[in-house]
């Protein structure tokens, strides 16, 4: 048999992150040096199967490792406690998992760098921030007000051919305002194409972009001061309500200004730096800023997010991590597999079959439905299940 064919799924499943590479990351950061058990490769991996599943405590962690002897194979430990989970999350620099999530995004770059996007959707770079509340009285290192704490994700996605995929993160406490990571996010090579909500106004950074060629749209502020430049003519029966060219503050290159109204029929104004695209397509770009959003919601719902396994700074940043590098894990098995489902149905089905054989996910992800609608666009199923399996087979999938 070959021995593809008795692979597990995780071991595919993580096959991205590399061994030798995270090996060569602990040699450096000295990480295993004076480690007798727990070492940083059953340590990611363990985190990794706990965030797949959603366990949401280190008790459970530890429960599932010691009852679970597929689990202990995978993971390369028989047994864990609670309190050696706990000291090793706590003691641990995020680092060494900054270094292993930068490692995975450089392989979702290249896997989606590729894709050929039409006319229509071009890459565009979403900027925003997300807030995990915590409590203040565990976590009083991340004061959020008086009541809560907090750590803030200040975070880039792409949005390209309708995949959205992380690119960067920066985890602070709650405090900082957005803009004062806007520098850290914005990638700063001509033409690309930055899309922000207001948190991020800044006249200063606006000019900079503007100088260096770098295209962004935003919302402006109610406040904003604005010289008006020039009134542009709007096609009768278009969504844009008014485009004008103007000056924003004090600025010295000009900007156009599109009145528009959002999903809510709110009106809102939107200024852009890309004299070349039409208005629709900028209240287009603007509204897919909400994928961006998406990504917080799912990562929230169905990674562990909401409920920290540890109270130190280090525990929670690692937590945060660790979850998104079992997001990337996840879109670059979507990817390999060539699967149309969403991603929410294929984590479902690595949870179930996660220590399984790994042809034995391939079959239920490519079986045949069970009833058949008229008029419904049909698929091999079963065609597709041997194709892709006669890859694995080949080696087409091989590490």
């Amino acid at each position: 048999m070959d021995k593809n064919n008795t692979k597990t799924v995780f071991n595919k499943y993580l096959h991205p992150m590399d061994e030798g590479v995270l090996n060569k990351m602990a040699e450096q950061m000295e990480l295993d040096k004076y480690v007798k058990k727990l070492k940083i490769i059953p340590f990611v991996k363990l985190f990794t199967y706990a965030q797949l599943k959603q366990i949401s405590s280190l008790t459970d962690i530890s429960l599932e490792l010691n009852t679970t002897p597929k689990l202990q194979k995978e993971i390369g430990l028989k047994s864990i406690s609670k309190s050696q989970l706990s000291r090793k999350l706590s003691d641990i620099s995020p680092n060494i998992f900054q270094a292993v999530l930068k490692h995975l995004i450089q392989k979702v770059r290249q896997k989606f760098g590729v894709v050929k996007g039409n006319h229509k959707l071009r890459k565009l770079y979403l900027i925003d921030s997300s807030t995990v509340t915590l409590s203040l009285k565990e976590h009083p290192w991340a004061p959020k007000n008086r009541y809560t704490s907090g750590v803030k994700l200040h975070t880039r996605v792409v949005f390209y051919d309708d995949v959205t995929y992380l690119d960067d993160i920066i985890v602070t406490a709650a405090r900082p305002a957005d803009i004062t990571q806007l520098d850290a996010l914005i990638v700063n090579k001509h033409g690309t194409f930055h899309v922000f909500d207001r948190g991020y106004f800044d006249f200063k950074t606006f000019e900079r972009l503007c100088s260096e060629g770098i295209r962004f749209a935003t919302r402006i502020k109610e406040n904003t001061v604005i010289e008006m430049v020039e009134e542009v003519t709007v096609p009768k029966n278009s969504p844009i309500i008014r485009e004008a060219v103007v000056f924003l503050g004090k600025m010295k290159h000009p900007l156009r200004l599109i009145e528009t109204v959002n999903s809510e029929g709110k009106q809102i104004q939107i200024i852009v730096n890309d004299a070349k695209i039409s208005a629709d397509e900028v209240s287009t770009i603007y509204r897919d800023r909400w994928r961006i959003e998406l990504f917080y919601k799912w990562m929230k719902q169905h990674m562990v997010l909401k409920t920290m396994y540890g109270k130190s700074q280090n525990a929670v940043h690692n937590q945060v991590y660790m979850a998104m590098i079992a997001f990337c894990l996840t879109l670059l098995l979507e990817s390999d597999l060539r699967f149309k489902g969403t991603l929410l149905v294929l984590k479902k089905h690595l949870a179930k079959f996660i220590l399984d054989r790994y042809p034995d996910l391939l079959e239920e992800l490519f079986k045949p439905p069970s009833r058949t609608t008229e008029g419904r666009k049909s698929y091999d199923y079963e065609k597709i299940f041997k194709e892709t399996l006669i890859e694995v087979e080949k080696g087409k999938f091989r590490e």
